[in-house]
């Protein structure tokens, strides 16, 4: 069984919150949790494909946040994109090659969600002191 990571990034590309879900679940379904501690107004939110959805978009435009999610490709009415801050999604790339640094992470050892959790916490607790 596999796990999926969800992070929120500062904009340096620190994590600020994850959430893990099973690998089997769309993106989708973790976005409004991770994100509902969160003051979105004015803030850019950048995410994949795999986070755009009518629903999503508007509940992060009623809180006053910017969308910077390119349209699915069989989108009916496809949204504008700014590729150019779309660009800085790489931020969170970059946290992932971090975090697999970590032979523990990378590998992952543990099977239960719950000690996979303390792996991840760890090592996003080393991204923020290195």
């Amino acid at each position: 069984m596999t796990t999926k990571i969800h992070v929120v990034t500062d904009r340096l590309g620190n994590p600020l919150r994850f959430l893990l879900s099973s690998g089997n679940r769309n993106d989708i379904c973790m976005a409004q949790e991770l994100l509902e501690p969160f003051d979105l107004r004015g803030r850019l939110i950048l995410a994949d494909k795999g986070y755009d959805s009518s629903k999503f978009v508007s509940w992060v435009e009623e809180r006053g946040g910017i969308v910077v999610i390119p349209s699915r490709a069989k989108a009916k009415r496809p949204r504008p994109t700014d590729w150019h801050t779309y660009r800085e999604r790489h931020l969170v790339e970059n946290l992932f090659l971090k975090l697999k640094n970590n032979r523990r992470f990378s590998v992952r050892y543990e099977k239960k969600a719950l000690y996979f959790h303390a792996v991840v916490t760890l090592a996003c607790s080393l991204v923020w002191l290195l």
